[in-house]
């Protein structure tokens, strides 16, 4: 019985290259998928926010941004057309910006048990220069984005003084700080507010 020959040796030494190029080019695309699906899958979740005025007009964005669900936040504030000084600066639990007081965002973000300094929306205040502008950048893991992304939203909230976070020495209040200031830190008016919807 006649053995069954394979191709000739010219026809293999031709076909060699072109086997070489067809297995790189199969093993780059499979790379190249593979970079795109891992690039789509962990591209950080952003939120960009406009903050208005009591009058509508835009004073600055902010910016929140989470890597993954489990990471924390990083947020970053450039404001303008602000008053000079220290400015409290929170998460407030809705987001609805009515002017022109902005209560309809309500208190802070916060647990039921939390008082000022500890909630979950207080943040560093933003020092506004001389000219009026401002910028921050912070990071926390007080809340995800999913948590602003609630039912009724957030909003991020701008006040017109500065923040004391309940921290009042017991030689000025023996009894300890009062409801308004374990509420907001006495930061006073709310004066530039963003939705997050």
């Amino acid at each position: 019985m006649a053995r069954r020959r394979g191709p000739p040796a010219d026809i293999l030494a031709r076909m060699r290259p072109r086997i070489l190029l067809a297995s790189v080019c199969a093993v780059a695309a499979l790379a190249a998928m593979a970079t795109i699906v891992t690039a789509k899958h962990s591209a950080p979740e952003r939120i960009k926010v406009t903050l208005k005025n009591v009058n509508g007009a835009a004073v600055g964005t902010v910016t929140l941004t989470q890597a993954k669900p489990s990471s924390p936040v990083d947020v970053r504030a450039n404001a303008s057309r602000l008053q000079p000084g220290f400015h409290g600066f929170h998460i407030h639990a809705v987001g609805d910006c009515t002017a022109p007081d902005f209560k309809s965002a309500m208190g802070h973000l916060k647990e039921a048990d939390q008082g000022h300094g500890a909630h979950a929306g207080d943040m560093s205040s933003l020092l506004v220069k001389g000219n009026g502008t401002a910028t921050l950048r912070v990071t926390t893991d007080r809340f995800t984005l999913a948590d602003l992304r609630d039912a009724d939203g957030s909003a991020v909230m701008v006040h017109a003084g500065s923040d004391n976070f309940a921290n009042i020495a017991p030689r000025y209040a023996p009894d300890g700080p009062d409801q308004d200031t374990l509420d907001t830190g006495d930061s006073g008016a709310r004066v530039a507010c963003g939705e997050i919807k």
